[in-house]
């Protein structure tokens, strides 16, 4: 057998073990932040029930609150790394735009994550859980000490990895991080994602068991003739995603407004407030999982439901605000729930259509409300399948996801994570000396490289293509070497701008918008 085959093989055999250890490990650790954080929201339900009989309870308990705020305010703003939903900053790592020590942010994540999002703030496990895989991931590599494509395909399979195991949907997870994280389809990257996926997802199932992580009954179809309300459905949540995507972007620059708080105690704010919200609405602590669970049981009121979802809104921005870890990725999909629930509200009460189809209607607007806030409609189809453990609803998934998507693009909205990024990153740029990196992009059907070969291409100065990854093979190119859709491109550069570079080389890669 040529030596060539059999080192392609055992480099393929390498990536797969090693995508296997990464699944394993996140789902382990990954499974326990979520196991602990669902206790902690529990003991704070059970102590407000407490305090109902004790309310002098809920002095100390104030007290302890401003305290756990200022610890973790401090903990954020020292390590900044840690903020928010983690995604900007693997999406970033991924474009090879941003670097983090793997280790440092992996503890601090877990801890902060743990105390932020179980205190009952309105953040989600998902981003921090993506963040979390992604440093396992890079760890696992870079303890392997291969190059540079394979260090980004780990972080990759440990993103996925780190999502499946969140949400027990591995095939959305692998879709999500390909699609609006890693923007990479080669298949290279996809199997080895997938794997890890698989394998964290396992580990995930065996603690919690096989039960949908959003388990929502339906009993009735919708039929074709009231699909008319897909579309009403589909705009409505476009225009309210693109509300939500400007006032989630303009979070930071309002918060620098407060100039009379300082950035370690904007914390201090969701923590009280989560008080009266603890008080009388239990059920509608932390990311939503609970209340999109027990939405369909409320009482069926268009005040109460658009009350709830202007509630879930406004202390959603709050908590996201205050730049603990904690994602969006569940609190968007529980405002989605509860818009569905909304819309079909009014329609019941012009008598137009039924109530029974209220758990239908929370199903389609959380995939609509995913699919056009993060552009990801593909991911938010799947995502919901797999969650609510049923196929039934594909086509009006696909309509709703579609639609919305469609409403946010002709508002000139962009997606949420990637313009999360862009504003992480500009606060981030310096001038750096001129040094030599290491790039991977991949070839777009209809782009301008595609059919391309390297010698008719004007790469910018001091690049040069050192390798191309095309299906299962590694080919060294040369300037005759013809570009194909799907190639993964491994790139020398000697550099000062690496961002720049990297925002060249993806615009010749990228078939041109229509």
């Amino acid at each position: 057998m040529d030596k060539k085959v059999i080192t392609n093989q055992n480099s393929q055999v390498k990536q797969l073990i090693r995508a296997i250890i990464i699944g394993l490990l996140t789902g382990l650790v990954v499974s326990t932040f979520r196991l602990i954080i669902q206790h902690f929201l529990q003991f704070v339900q059970i102590s407000f029930n407490y305090f109902h009989q004790q309310p002098t309870g809920l002095i100390y308990w104030a007290v302890g609150s401003v305290i756990l705020a200022l610890i973790l305010g401090h903990f954020a703003q020292r390590y900044p790394n840690i903020k928010g939903s983690g995604i900007p900053q693997v999406e970033g790592q991924l474009k090879c735009q941003f670097e983090e020590k793997w280790w440092p942010v992996l503890w601090r994540k877990y801890l902060g994550g743990i105390f932020a999002i179980g205190s009952g703030l309105f953040l989600g496990r998902e981003g921090p859980s993506i963040q979390l895989g992604a440093t396992i991931g890079q760890g696992v590599a870079e303890t392997a000490h291969v190059d540079s494509l394979n260090r980004r395909v780990g972080i990759a399979s440990g993103a996925a990895a780190g999502l499946a195991a969140a949400f027990n949907a591995p095939i959305a997870s692998t879709i999500f991080i390909l699609e609006e994280v890693y923007h990479n389809f080669s298949p290279l990257i996809w199997l080895a994602t997938f794997i890890s996926s698989l394998c964290s997802n396992m580990v995930s199932m065996t603690i919690f068991g096989l039960k949908p992580v959003l388990n929502v009954p339906y009993h009735y179809e919708l039929p074709v003739g009231l699909y008319w309300h897909l579309i009403i459905l589909g705009v409505i949540l476009g225009i309210l995603g693109r509300l939500y995507q400007v006032v989630i972007l303009h979070l930071d620059y309002w918060s620098g407004k407060l100039t009379w708080l300082k950035p370690t105690a904007y914390p201090i704010i969701p923590f009280l407030l989560v008080i009266p919200v603890a008080w009388y609405l239990p059920y509608t602590l932390g990311g939503g999982n609970q209340l999109i669970a027990e939405l369909r049981l409320l009482p069926f009121s268009l005040s109460l439901f658009v009350g709830l979802f202007i509630l879930r809104f406004i202390f959603s921005m709050i908590s996201y605000g205050s730049q603990l870890p904690g994602g969006i990725f569940l609190p968007i999909l529980t405002l989605g729930a509860v818009l569905g629930a909304a819309y079909c509200a009014l329609m019941n009460n012009w008598g137009i259509l039924p109530i029974q189809y209220l758990p239908n209607f929370i199903i389609y607007a959380m995939a609509g409300y995913f699919a056009c806030i993060s552009k990801a409609p593909f991911t938010a189809i799947l995502l919901i399948t797999e969650m609510v453990g049923s196929l039934a609803h594909l086509m009006p998934l696909a309509m709703v996801s579609i639609i919305a998507y469609l409403v946010v693009d002709v508002l000139h909205g962009k997606p949420v994570y990637t313009e999360m990024f862009e504003n992480f990153i500009g606060l981030r740029t310096e001038k750096k000396p001129l040094h030599q990196e290491t790039l991977s992009i991949s070839v777009y059907p209809g782009s301008e490289l595609d059919g391309c070969k390297i010698a008719d291409y004007n790469w910018p100065a001091d690049c040069i293509v050192s390798l191309i990854y095309r299906g299962e093979d590694k080919i060294i190119p040369n300037g005759r070497t013809v570009l194909l859709a799907g190639d993964t491109l491994v790139i020398q550069a000697n550099i000062s701008d690496k961002n720049k570079l990297q925002e060249i080389l993806e615009q010749a890669s990228h078939a041109p918008k229509m």
